[in-house]
């Protein structure tokens, strides 16, 4: 990955902000505990950040733990407080247009999973309705995006990342899943707007190989996960609780997963998704916050942490 590689473009837009609060409450994937998250508006420039145990914890790329298994971790210097699982809500504030939100997190450590998906977050934002945000002179500040300008990519065995120069966000995902058939080889390839997400993107669900379940909650992971907030595939007798909301649900939760992965590009209320193609395959959380830390210039790749 180039460093420099994306330079900042103004979108002649202002930067949004909730036009009321709203929350909504579950149980975590990982810690099991029963957490609500607050979304409340917030000014012009302070972009989105999390407020957990009374530590602010800014959405940014500098805060991503690079080792964090099956979820995003975002930690506030080292030691600091941590929030864990924000992808799917990340995911959503960025599509739609969140630029600057104050997230409280109550009940624990980790966002509500809610069914999976960012379908229920997408329903909140909507109820509460977008506004443009000010600063604290009253003023509204423009919304710039990173626009990529030169092929950058980042690989770890079969495994990758890259994103071209193109005139609009488009996103190209594959995953391979030999040892479940049901899941298997998929791609799936969009363009992307709040609309294509709310209704493309926005309902695929988290998903899990069921032989897979036992070692996962021995390492202390998936202890809130069950079969209402997760798709879970049998490697010998395909999906246990069918039906699916897409043929290509599990590759679609990738996309996902990628949105609110590259939202912490962020920075001051800016957008996070780079203007770019982007092109993804058998990537996950450490691959995608990976390329961002290097695009960033916040660190070099060690590929022995993609592993």
């Amino acid at each position: 990955v180039a460093r420099a590689a994306f330079s900042w473009k103004p979108t002649g837009r202002a930067q949004q902000t909730l036009a009321a609060a709203v929350s909504r409450s579950g149980v975590g994937l990982h810690s099991g505990a029963r957490a609500t998250a607050t979304l409340l508006p917030a000014r012009a420039g302070e972009g989105r950040y999390f407020v957990v145990e009374e530590a602010r914890v800014a959405a940014e790329v500098g805060n991503a733990e690079p080792q964090s298994p099956l979820c995003t971790t975002l930690r506030s210097g080292s030691g600091g407080a941590r929030v864990r699982t924000v992808e799917h809500l990340l995911s959503a504030m960025e599509a739609l247009g969140v630029d600057n939100c104050r997230v409280e997190v109550s009940g624990g450590d980790e966002i509500p999973l809610l069914d999976g998906s960012a379908q229920e977050w997408v329903e909140a934002i909507r109820g509460a309705g977008l506004c443009a945000a000010e600063d604290i002179g009253g003023q509204k500040l423009e919304k710039l995006a990173p626009k990529i300008d030169e092929p950058v990519y980042l690989r770890k065995d079969d495994c990758f990342v890259a994103a071209f120069p193109s005139s609009q966000i488009h996103i190209t995902y594959g995953i391979d899943f030999p040892k479940a058939p049901a899941i298997g080889c998929q791609w799936f390839n969009t363009f992307l707007d709040a609309d294509i997400y709310s209704s493309k993107i926005a309902p695929a669900r988290t998903f899990c190989i069921f032989e897979e379940v036992e070692k996962m909650r021995g390492a202390g992971l998936i202890k809130g996960g069950s079969l209402e907030n997760a798709m879970v595939c049998s490697m010998s007798g395909g999906w246990l609780n069918p039906p699916l909301r897409f043929d290509d649900e599990p590759c679609r939760h990738k996309i996902l997963d990628l949105i609110g992965d590259f939202s912490l590009l962020a920075r001051n209320g800016s957008q996070g998704f780079p203007i770019a193609h982007v092109v993804a395959y058998k990537a996950g959380h450490a691959l995608h916050t990976s390329f961002l830390h290097h695009l960033s210039g916040e660190t070099s790749v060690d590929q022995g942490t993609l592993a």
